[in-house]
């Protein structure tokens, strides 16, 4: 499949130059990067297989890149990911409800977020997705399903048992109410929601949550407060090049359980510095453009698609902060997609501007006219 898409995209003339945006040149510099800190690593064996697993992941994204030209391809790109996702959450979800909250849910075997964990972060980033899907379908079934799937959804991650995700979700409750123009239904849903699934919901499952008041009693926590010590340590010795990938073989032997302990540990100050600029500045931009899209008639798809794609990226963010997950291609595509929305929106800005200037030229050229007929007359 990579091999046609390869050959399609090269023989199509449907396509577009590679987006100007310090985005992408600041991915390209860290991809570069990664060689440097790969030949410093001390575990080389371990180090180039992970980088290049992670060349794998990296190289189609040119394809997102030059092949996602215009406003409803992206469309398709953002309902594509949260369908994909969506689908295999409420198969979770459904589990959950009819076990009566009682195993965990986990995600697809051999991919990335098969751990329940971080299954749990990635339902819970696929739910503002799925709603940029949702609000411009026309189909009413669908629409309804789509809305339906999400407090399902929600039941698939608490059923994940992830202290992480209970955070996560707090947070993207939170997000989702701020955003609704709804807000006098969602509240009392989820008031009622919550009501429901509290007594729903084992003794177990509260035991576990409780550890997040009490960590210093529980000894994951600990070993991953051990972990951040260790990787933190490291860095500060090796501050250019880090571990390499798969580091914390070396250095602690224990998972990072931290996307930024990660990306800091395995490969320096720099790295991390480019990998943490592209999100928050993707988080910047986004609600610069949703603050501009509102100010212009005719823009409401800028401000939805940059709210939720703001809030999915918040969500990696805040879950994975417990949660290794610093090369997962989902938080690139949301990155890329980003860039994408607002390169669209900028050209349609343009465009609304050329075309208000030249209404504004001619209103002007016929009052001009009209006032030298009437002083003809």
């Amino acid at each position: 499949m990579f091999l046609v898409v390869t050959a399609s995209t090269f023989a199509t003339k449907d396509k577009q130059p590679i987006p100007r945006d310090w985005r992408i040149a600041s991915f390209i510099a860290l991809w570069i990067y990664f060689i440097f800190t790969t030949t410093q690593a001390p575990l080389q064996e371990i180090a180039w297989a992970k980088f290049l697993f992670i060349c794998k992941i990296f190289i189609p994204f040119y394809f997102t890149w030059v092949l996602i030209n215009t406003r409803e391809k992206l469309y398709y790109l953002i309902s594509t990911i949260g369908a994909s996702i969506g689908i295999v959450a409420v198969k979770g979800g459904l589990f959950a409800i009819v076990t009566a909250f009682g195993h965990r849910v986990y995600g697809p075997p051999n991919t990335q977020f098969e751990d329940n964990n971080l299954f749990a972060v990635a339902m819970l980033m696929a739910i503002p997705l799925l709603l940029v899907w949702e609000k411009e379908l026309t189909k009413k079934w669908l629409k309804t399903g789509i809305t339906l799937s999400i407090p399902v959804i929600y039941a698939a991650s608490l059923s994940s048992w992830s202290r992480g995700a209970l955070l996560t979700m707090i947070a993207l409750t939170f997000m989702l109410i701020s955003n609704s123009r709804r807000k006098h239904l969602i509240i009392p849903i989820i008031i009622a929601g919550i009501f429901l699934m509290i007594p729903a919901m084992p003794d177990e499952w509260f035991g576990r949550m409780h550890t997040l008041e009490t960590y210093e009693e529980d000894a994951s926590a600990m070993s991953r407060i051990e972990a951040w010590t260790d990787g933190w340590n490291y860095v500060l010795s090796h501050p250019f090049t880090g571990a390499g990938f798969d580091g914390w073989i070396h250095v602690t032997m224990r998972d990072w359980h931290s996307s930024y302990i990660e990306m800091l540990a395995e490969h320096g100050f720099i790295a991390f510095g480019l990998w943490l600029s592209m999100i928050i500045g993707s988080v910047v931009n986004l609600t610069r453009l949703k603050r501009k899209a509102k100010q212009i008639n005719g823009m409401e798809w800028v401000a939805h698609y940059s709210s939720m794609v703001r809030t999915s990226i918040i969500c990696y963010m805040i879950g994975t902060a417990f949660l290794g997950l610093s090369y997962w291609d989902l938080i690139y595509h949301l990155i890329f997609i980003s860039v994408l929305i607002k390169q669209f929106a900028m050209q349609e800005f343009s465009e609304k501007e050329r075309l208000s200037s030249e209404k504004l030229t001619t209103n002007r050229r016929q009052a001009i006219d009209s006032n030298l007929n009437s002083a003809i007359r």
